[in-house]
């Protein structure tokens, strides 16, 4: 099976590699300079990948083609296989052919055309650019980058075509030092997502039959793998939910960087992270039955998301509040209880509770202590919310999009869990106000919120102290291009980030899609680093 070619940038630079005491002469066309299609090609074991090429002498003819390291040698694991005229005078393909030793390799080699001078008889090469032609799978099925791999087998090798329908499966994992592995264990995998599941790199969410736990981390049943397609840094989500873990909100989702190899494919760097649920280990709140209905009783627990999505079963917009994307009002949706478990009277509650808690934010008196909104809404959890949120410059808590509230049994409507923060985070391509200013002061109910002084003047007093862990951050994501860069290297060459364009307009959506990897990172750092000076200036 054929590897994809990463050509996000046409190499179409080429270099000349002459022997300095044999050079070409006589009038008959000789190739003088070959340039090729792609920078990096994956082979998978025992099999071929093509390389485009093209020369610029169109007349020239010439013989044999092979590949050279930088100091002249053939590599051992792999060689031209056959060459393939192309649609295009001047055009070929070259077949490249892994040659099967069984074992991982990254080589940096060149396409070398075997030319002879007319004169003297003597063999010469011209050279391309340099391409990296890496191993994709060895026969063992391991994927070379030091991290953990996560193999999953549908039954049969069904293809996983949908968000709704489970496909049958059985997932294994190979652990590292430190995270440990997991035996063959029966499961569940279906797509999920919104717009990511639009997009080629898939995500998915994986249903054990028993409850696994997965590199130390809680068992559980349900687990997520974030595909981080459009996101060139593949940290964004592993920075924001480090960021979480720093503050006091109730929970923050535990998460792994993996490979994932779907029905002996390698599918590129994934996250694996624990899915927002009700449960001791994750969102810790009364678990409800459909008994539930009065009293104390009704009062909780509930999970609730806010997503101009509106992808909920059981969902409304109560008219208080800043929608930034769509106006005012605010979309909520009922995540827990279950939709087949939620009775009419646990709905009406939740919806009159979110509605007296919006009517008095947006009262008269809505800065009393003891009346105000204080009496519904857990204060420290907003705070530590936005500030999460405001750091890492995600604007999604203004559209809103993948935001969390829960209420306990008897208790006020708290703010978190953190999740899905790859859209945007850290860019000013999608937030230009950040450079100067803040991004979510008038998301939700913030706007409100900022209008008691109270509540700024503990806001602000909460950034300082979170200060001196948020500025180790930058450290952090030193710690974790260390860790993922061979892990790009592999990534990037099976799928490229810029294609998100297709889902804004002809626009890439983060700004660093075409990058390296390493220029993704700096520019990642540097405007952490900034939000660190911008928001205490704004506050």
């Amino acid at each position: 099976m054929k590897s994809r070619l990463y050509a996000a940038a046409l190499a179409v630079l080429a270099c000349l590699s002459c022997s300095e005491k044999e050079t070409p002469s006589g009038n008959d066309p000789v190739v003088r300079l070959v340039s090729v299609g792609a920078t990096s090609l994956v082979l998978p074991p025992g099999d071929s990948a093509d390389l485009p090429f093209w020369v610029e002498d169109k007349d020239a003819s010439f013989g044999e083609v092979k590949l050279l390291l930088t100091g002249g040698k053939e590599p051992a694991e792999c060689y031209v296989k056959g060459i393939v005229p192309g649609d295009a005078e001047g055009s070929y393909r070259a077949v490249i052919q892994d040659a099967g030793l069984g074992e991982n390799y990254e080589r940096e080699v060149h396409l070398a055309i075997v030319q002879r001078d007319p004169d003297t008889g003597n063999e010469f090469y011209i050279q391309s650019p340099a391409i990296r032609i890496l191993s994709e799978v060895d026969p063992a099925g391991t994927v070379k980058t030091g991290l953990p791999i996560i193999y999953v087998q549908t039954q049969d090798g069904m293809a996983i075509k949908s968000k709704t329908e489970y496909v049958t499966a059985e997932l294994q994992v190979r652990g590292v030092e430190g995270l440990p592995g997991l035996d063959p264990a029966a499961c569940l995998i279906r797509g999920r997502g919104n717009t990511t599941w639009e997009w080629p790199k898939k995500p998915y969410l994986i249903k054990f039959d028993q409850k696994q736990s997965l590199f130390g981390m809680p068992a559980h049943k349900r687990w997520v793998l974030l595909a981080n397609f459009m996101d060139r840094s593949l940290m964004r989500n592993l920075v924001s939910m480090k960021v979480a873990s720093m503050t006091a909100l109730d929970w923050t989702p535990g998460c792994v960087p993996v490979e994932l190899v779907l029905n002996g494919k390698h599918q590129g760097s994934y996250l694996l992270i624990e899915q927002v649920r009700v449960d001791d280990d994750r969102v810790d709140i009364a678990e409800m039955t459909p008994e539930d209905n009065t009293g104390d009783a009704v009062t909780g627990g509930y999970l609730l998301e806010l997503d101009f999505h509106y992808d909920n079963r059981y969902q409304w917009t109560d008219p208080h509040g800043h929608n930034g994307q769509w106006g005012n009002g605010i979309p909520f949706g009922v995540k827990y209880p279950d939709e087949e478990d939620l009775t009419k009277q646990q709905l009406a509650y939740i919806k009159k509770y979110v509605s007296d808690a919006a009517n008095t934010l947006y009262g008269q008196d809505f800065q009393d202590p003891e009346q105000g909104w204080r009496a519904f809404l857990d204060e420290d959890s907003f705070i530590d919310y936005w500030i999460v949120f405001e750091v890492m410059g995600n604007h999604e808590l203004g559209n809103p999009g993948s935001v969390f509230m829960h209420k306990d049994r008897g208790g006020k409507l708290v703010a978190g869990p953190c999740w899905d923060f790859d859209w945007g985070v850290l860019s000013y391509n999608t937030s230009p106000q950040a450079r100067t200013g803040l991004i979510n002061g008038k998301a939700i109910w913030y706007e409100r919120l900022m209008e008691d002084p109270a509540f700024k003047a503990r806001l602000k007093a909460r950034f300082q102290e979170l200060l001196p862990q948020l500025e180790t951050i930058p450290d952090y994501m030193d710690e974790c291009e260390k860790l993922l860069t061979a892990s790009a290297r592999l990534n990037f060459v099976l799928w490229n980030p810029a294609e998100d364009a297709s889902m804004n307009g002809g626009y890439i959506i983060n700004g660093d899609e075409n990058m390296s990897f390493h220029d993704a990172v700096a520019r990642l750092k540097n405007n952490y680093r900034e939000r660190l000076t911008v928001i205490p200036r704004n506050l």
